[in-house]
Parts: C-alpha cells; structure tokens; sequence
C-alpha cells in the first residue's frame, strides 16, 4: 500500500478545498462543508519525510477523501 509525503498531503488538501488555518508546532488546515461542518486535518512541519501508514489513514478519514481519491489529485498537481 503506498503512502505520501507531508509536502505531498498539503498539496492534496489545498486541491481539495482546505486552507492553512494555523501553524505553529503543527499545521491546522480546515474545510467547511455546504452543511456547515468544518472538517480539520493536522499535519507535521516535515516536509520530505513519509506519512507512516497508520497515520495516512487517519488523516485521510479526517480530511473524508480515499485513497484513490487522494492520488487521482496528486496526479492533477
């Protein structure tokens, strides 16, 4: 199963609709749905480095994207 970077997931957020809300010891990004639920994903300052999988996984469930939608807009980047 592949992973992704951090660089990687701030590039797939903001194509999806998320913004950089705060950074400070980690980034908040956040997206407001048309039901006015606001989703919020946390993401690391590193980088280059790989996502471990457990955590990708979360952080895809936060963000509600699959993992096929997820890679189909890392193509688009």
């Amino acid at each position: 199963m592949p992973t992704a970077t951090y660089r990687e997931f701030r590039v797939v957020l903001q194509l999806s609709g998320f913004r950089l809300v705060r950074s400070k010891k980690h980034e908040t990004w956040e997206k407001t749905l048309p039901t006015g639920e606001i989703l919020q994903v946390r993401l690391s300052h590193q980088m280059g480095r790989d996502i471990p999988r457990p955590l990708f996984h979360a952080m895809l469930r936060q963000a509600r994207l699959s993992q096929a939608e997820f890679f189909a807009l890392l193509r688009q980047a």
